[in-house]
């Protein structure tokens, strides 16, 4: 899932990643070797703030293999969807069951059922992908320290690997809702969304109803995003930080199920992971949803403040 990349040299003993940002940076650094430096021992013209631009760091994230991948098989998802109704035999009682049943009742209907299907594992997997292989993936190149020599800060070095992640993980939570929509729009037309309980709201409610949902998961998901960084400043192997990720998330899923726990699943992080199901609905009861929110934020920001703090007071050998 990772390219192996080749170091360069710049002088006589110091080497740099192949990163278009880190080669911009050490050519600008260059231009002004000879003009002095400033009191605080910096070469003149060094500006922390240009260095591995967010622009940068997207372009060269959007060029990486698992991105398309990932891009690519959420595009594909809803095309398998309807594959698999089309060959399947449907249920004539469509108010019988959950969302399964009711997902080609309309467009929502089949929108909701794929963030349904991929609630569980595909999207936290997308999530923890893009975050916890950010900086561990630089340590296993051993292009981290390089980064650091350009020279990078690191508080600015990982907000700009979080920021990238951030905008890459919402891109995707979004893609894949739009393309169902399309395509459930070709497939069973734009009808109301009802949901398992009865409730019917028109179709534009419903699209409403999709794009809050969609925030609400963006939000979720971010106390993954934060639990990934943390792995993936603490680790130099990518695969360790994403799958100790994804490992918590369903440990967290398992023991959610087990009601003999009361009251204390509402502390597990996934305890309000489906809470956005409760907009399909004429009379939207936000309960869970706001503590699924505040729950969520609280998650995110302790897992955030750690890989903080451990990513500027880490000893980087790689």
């Amino acid at each position: 899932m990772t390219e192996k990349q080749s170091p360069h040299t710049y002088g006589n003993s110091h080497a740099v990643h192949t990163d278009p940002a880190a080669i911009d940076d050490l050519t600008e650094l260059a231009s002004h070797e000879h003009s002095g430096h400033q009191p605080t021992g910096a070469v003149a013209g060094y500006r922390p703030g240009r260095t591995l631009r967010l622009r940068v760091e997207l372009a060269r994230q959007l060029r990486r293999r698992r991105t398309q991948l990932i891009l690519g098989f959420l595009v594909l998802l809803p095309f398998i969807l309807v594959i698999a109704f089309e060959v399947g035999q449907d249920d004539p009682d469509r108010r019988s069951g959950g969302f399964v049943d009711l997902a080609t009742a309309s467009a929502p209907n089949f929108v909701v059922f794929a963030l349904v299907v991929s609630g569980s594992f595909l999207l936290p997997m997308v999530v923890a992908l893009f975050f916890g292989d950010t900086v561990a993936s630089e340590a296993s190149w051993s292009s981290l320290k390089y980064l650091l020599a350009v020279p990078v800060p690191r508080h600015r070095l990982l907000r700009q690997k979080a920021l990238a992640s951030g905008v890459l993980a919402l891109f995707s939570l979004a893609l894949m809702p739009v393309v169902a929509l399309g395509v459930g729009v070709v497939w069973y037309g734009s009808g109301e969304a009802v949901s398992p309980t009865g409730d019917a709201i028109p179709f534009s409610s419903g699209l409403l109803a999709i794009a809050l949902a969609v925030c609400y998961l963006a939000i979720h998901l971010a106390w993954l995003a934060g639990l990934a960084l943390l792995l993936s400043v603490s680790t130099d192997t990518p695969l360790g930080a994403v799958g100790g990720a994804v490992l918590v998330s369903i440990l967290s899923q398992i023991l959610n199920q087990i009601t003999a726990l009361g009251d204390l699943r509402e502390f597990l992080p996934t305890h309000y992971a489906f809470a956005w199901t409760d907009l399909i609905a004429q009379d939207v009861d936000w309960t869970d949803i706001a503590n699924g929110a505040l729950s969520a934020t609280i998650y995110a920001t302790v897992f955030g403040l750690l890989a903080a703090r451990r990513f500027t007071t880490r000893d980087i050998t790689s």
